[in-house]
């Protein structure tokens, strides 16, 4: 069956069996599927994965005047949450080696911090952060560990899916992600009795009675029947995808990596990347705006890598502890063309145009 006919089943079955509420079969299945894939215990549906960790932040007893400790070079989806529950970010540098959250630095800022609530951790475009002694650190300090792998489904870390290495994991399923419902995220964890709490939230914290009664704030999170269904049909293809975003980072690497002053995004030992976006790295002349407004000029897209939160004018004055790795990847950084449906003519396009800048020099 082709990748849009997984999806057009389910979505005919929610119409025909008129499940088009935020709950019904497919909201209950994608969270069973969901978990049994990346191997965890329980599952929440939600609308988003800004809205899976403002739940999980809730979840770990999140509240005003607490501190979060969350990666700085990430998209800002994975902080604002924090301000949502009034709590005061405090942004940690990343390491070179895996462009995620350095461990030592997260050591020095619980140091600096020991009544640190919870830690948010990225698994940024995909590439797998040194999740074991981050999670060691976390269990030592008593915090709760909650994991941002929006980016990152379908990667392994010695083996085992990400976003299962905290006491919560997030997805996304956005309509940029490696599978995507058009909208949607998923909160997972161990715990079950906080994944039935997520759920509560999620739909307004109405009470158990006849009538509507709430004794607590609520949200209007959960995720709906037809986008569940196509998250259900998506997730059938989500290792075809994995595939073939390798490859494209295999090609581009294939054809760039003898540049000049040019690097690409670490991949270690320990890690297994969906590849979800190929990154590259500038140390010379050219640099990441050259490049971008080259492929602009042929009509191809391109873009920065994210720009470190603790740059962001909204979080300025918030602690940083470190940051000028983050902004050196930040600078010296950009995101090639990756989408699964991009051909081989479509590449050597992109790369042509790079090229031509080298051999310009």
């Amino acid at each position: 069956m082709s990748e849009e006919g997984y999806e057009l089943q389910y979505i005919h079955e929610a119409f025909e069996t008129n499940w088009i509420a935020p709950l019904g079969p497919n909201v209950n299945e994608f969270e069973k599927e969901l978990a049994a894939k990346v191997g965890v215990s329980h599952a929440a549906a939600l609308v988003s994965g800004t809205a899976a960790i403002h739940l999980a932040l809730k979840a770990a007893g999140v509240g005003a005047g607490d501190t979060v400790l969350c990666q700085s070079l990430t998209f800002s989806a994975s902080a604002n949450p924090i301000v949502y529950q009034n709590a005061l970010p405090v942004f940690i540098d990343s390491d070179e080696k895996t462009w995620n959250m350095d461990p030592a630095l997260l050591e020095e800022a619980l140091a600096q911090h020991p009544h640190a609530k919870a830690v948010i951790v990225v698994n940024l475009y995909g590439l797998a952060a040194d999740l074991d002694p981050i999670a060691d650190i976390c269990k030592k300090h008593g915090v709760t560990l909650i994991e941002d792998a929006a980016e990152s489904l379908g990667t392994l870390y010695k083996g085992r899916y990400t976003g299962t290495f905290g006491d919560y994991g997030v997805y996304s399923f956005n309509g940029n992600k490696i599978i995507t419902s058009s909208g949607g995220g998923m909160l997972v964890s161990e715990n079950g009795e906080m994944i039935e709490k997520a759920r509560f939230w999620a739909t307004q914290a109405r009470d158990k009675a006849r009538h509507y009664q709430h004794s607590e704030l609520g949200f209007n999170y959960r995720m709906s029947n037809v986008v569940a269904g196509i998250g259900r049909g998506q997730l059938k293809v989500l290792d075809r995808r994995v595939a073939r975003k390798k490859e494209i980072f295999d090609f581009y690497k294939r054809e760039l990596e003898g540049l000049e002053d040019l690097s690409f995004m670490p991949v270690n030992d320990f890690n297994e990347p969906n590849c979800w976006l190929t990154c590259i790295q500038l140390s010379g002349k050219i640099r990441p705006l050259d490049v971008i407004e080259a492929l602009e000029a042929d009509n191809i897209e391109s873009r920065p890598i994210w720009k470190p939160l603790h740059l962001q004018p909204f979080f300025a004055g918030c602690p940083c502890v470190g940051g000028d790795t983050a902004r050196g990847i930040f600078e010296n950084g950009l995101c090639l063309p990756s989408g699964t449906n991009l051909s081989e003519a479509d590449l050597e396009r992109v790369t042509g145009v790079i090229k031509k800048l080298w051999r310009a020099v």
